[in-house]
This record gives structure tokens, C-alpha cells and sequence, in this order.
């Protein structure tokens, strides 16, 4: 029988370098809310809301592409129950002014959806039902009326604009009358 001889040495570091690798190859505790706005994780696509108090970005600090909402006056994360949903991908998001309202791209089954999620409500709905196109980077009004996207109906990317009615209740600024059209 052969037996291969180590050193001392190596046998010392390869003991030594034991509990380190179990550290290192521990997941990642993922319940936990970052305390900080920068972190390790991937943060991208940003957007502020018009009064400049919110920031809402896209992260994959939960394992996936998830929105979240940073307050930038008390400087911490804003709880957003029912808006990213487990194994679907969310992009794209744009607030109104105070926001209340996000406008965003999500997709659960391929294929991307315009949809609207509403901080008072705490729910989100489909805007995008009824086309048969893909759609992408969506703007939302300040007050919360319009949303503007790109629409590839027509077989390239084309600027739409969903009014969402004079019967939702706006995102006013202040309580100051609206001044959409």
C-alpha cells in the first residue's frame, strides 16, 4: 500500500485553514435588513422620487432581482410587503413624486409586465394586460396618472402612454391641486 507523506508544515496549514473554509461556505443569513444604503450586494437601475426623499434600485440583496426603497431623511430601508414576489424578476422602477406610487418591469413567466404598486394599498397590479408586446423602462407622472414605456407592438420599441383615469387618487404634493392635463 502506498502512502503519500505530507509535511508538517502542510499538514499545520490544511488544520489551520479548516475553520475558515467553513466560515467562508456558511450561506448568507438573508432575513436580515441591511443597515446601510451601500453594501456588497448588486445594487443598480435608481430612481428618486420628485420631493427627493425616496429612492427606490434594484438589488439582488434577498438572492434575486428585487425592488427596494431606501428613505433618504431617516435614512432607512422602507418595508414594500406584496410587491416582489418570490421567484420573479422586478426592473425598472420609477416613483411619483411623494412615493406613493412605483411603476415597474416584472417578470414571473418570461415574459415582462407593466405594473403598478401602490405604498398605501400595499398591493400591485398589471397595467400591461391586453398587449400582446414586451415592454420595458417605464416613467410614471408625479402625481401618479400617467405612465409612459416602451412598447415593441408595432415591431420596434415605441413610446405609449397609459392614463390610469381621472378617478385614482393622485400622489399630490402637499395636498396641492393637481396640474395634470
Amino acid at each position: 500500500m502506498c502512502r503519500l507523506k505530507i509535511h508538517p508544515w502542510v499538514r499545520r496549514s490544511i488544520w489551520l485553514s479548516m475553520p475558515l473554509l467553513a466560515v467562508a461556505c456558511t450561506p448568507v443569513n438573508r432575513t436580515l435588513t441591511p443597515a446601510t444604503l451601500n453594501s456588497r450586494y448588486t445594487d443598480e437601475q435608481p430612481t428618486l422620487s420628485g420631493n427627493g426623499r425616496f429612492l427606490a434600485f434594484v438589488s439582488n440583496r434577498d438572492g434575486g432581482r428585487q425592488i427596494w426603497m431606501y428613505d433618504l431623511q431617516v435614512r432607512q430601508f422602507i418595508d414594500l410587503p406584496n410587491l416582489n414576489k418570490r421567484d420573479a424578476i422586478a426592473e425598472n422602477p420609477s416613483l411619483s413624486h411623494n412615493g406613493r406610487y412605483i411603476a415597474y418591469i416584472a417578470s414571473d413567466q418570461g415574459r415582462p409586465e407593466l405594473e403598478l404598486y401602490d405604498r398605501s394599498t400595499r398591493s400591485s397590479q398589471i397595467l400591461s394586460i391586453g398587449y400582446r408586446s414586451w415592454v420595458r423602462n417605464p416613467s410614471i407622472s408625479p402625481d401618479g396618472r400617467y405612465i409612459a414605456f416602451e412598447s415593441s407592438s408595432r415591431g420596434q420599441w415605441d413610446i405609449e402612454v397609459l392614463d390610469r383615469g381621472s378617478n385614482i387618487e393622485l400622489d399630490i404634493p402637499d395636498g396641492s391641486p393637481s396640474t395634470s392635463p
